[in-house]
């Protein structure tokens, strides 16, 4: 039985990935901004498993170093950090782009991620083990039109991935690195301000994937035998060629 903190834990990939994790005997740790959805997923999930919920913004520092601190000691010796809350908004070329838009995206999908990873890594070392696995994206692989705070946020990922296993495989901690393709979650409707027609037109004509498409990634990672390390992942749905090729009906 493993301790897992999911961030991002409230809805899609974060969600399904804490309900498979639970399902498999492990002690979760939901994080995430909406404490009513939080109260709902712990509750589904108490049905499972030892479920601790913390409720803060990975865009906030302070929040964080006070969430992470706030752990009971017997839930501060985590085994995985799953890094997967991160957010796209906009769809604009750089001259039309928002700033706000700009900052959240970099202050969620960057800085979240390392001031989480921050927090956890120190006692990873102390015990010489662990798993972190940070949810980037195909956009990293290819920058795309109108795309390019975005893609290059999720650039960022990969870099910190390589980065992070540069400096912590010697302290037995794995680190992978997943790059999901076009998945059929809140994302687009989160990227068009909560336009859900706009957002339905990302995934149609083709069967995207699933959030639990991922989940099943992420927990093939963390099982694998101690002597294996999935060092990076990149999972398209199968009408989908490259970042920017769609095939659809």
């Amino acid at each position: 039985m493993k301790t897992i903190l999911i961030t991002g834990a409230t809805s899609g990939i974060g969600k399904s990935t804490a309900e498979l994790f639970a399902k498999q005997g492990n002690r979760i740790i939901i994080c995430g901004r909406r404490k009513d959805v939080l109260e709902e997923v712990k509750t589904e999930l108490s049905a499972v498993t030892e479920v601790w919920s913390l409720q803060f913004d990975v865009r906030n520092l302070e929040e964080v170093e006070k969430a992470i601190s706030s752990l009971p000691e017997e839930w501060k010796n985590i085994d995985v950090l799953i890094n997967n809350a991160g957010n796209a908004h906009g769809l604009e070329p750089l001259s039309a782009g928002n700033t706000e838009d700009w900052d959240a995206m970099i202050d969620g999908n960057v800085k979240g991620l390392l001031y989480v990873s921050k927090m956890l890594i120190p006692s990873m070392k102390e015990k010489n083990s662990g798993h972190i696995v940070n949810i980037s994206s195909v956009a990293a692989r290819q920058t795309y039109a109108n795309g390019v705070v975005y893609c290059a946020t999720k650039r960022a990922v990969d870099v910190i991935s390589e980065g992070m296993r540069i400096e912590l495989t010697e302290f037995g901690i794995k680190v992978t690195n997943i790059q999901p393709g076009a998945v059929e979650t809140d994302f687009s409707k989160v990227r068009f301000k909560g336009d859900s027609e706009k957002a339905a037109t990302v995934y149609a004509g083709y069967e995207a994937l699933k959030a639990e498409d991922i989940a099943d990634s992420i927990a093939y990672c963390v099982n694998a035998p101690k002597h294996v390390c999935i060092s990076d992942m990149t999972i398209y749905p199968s009408a989908q060629a490259e970042p920017r090729t769609i095939y659809r009906k």
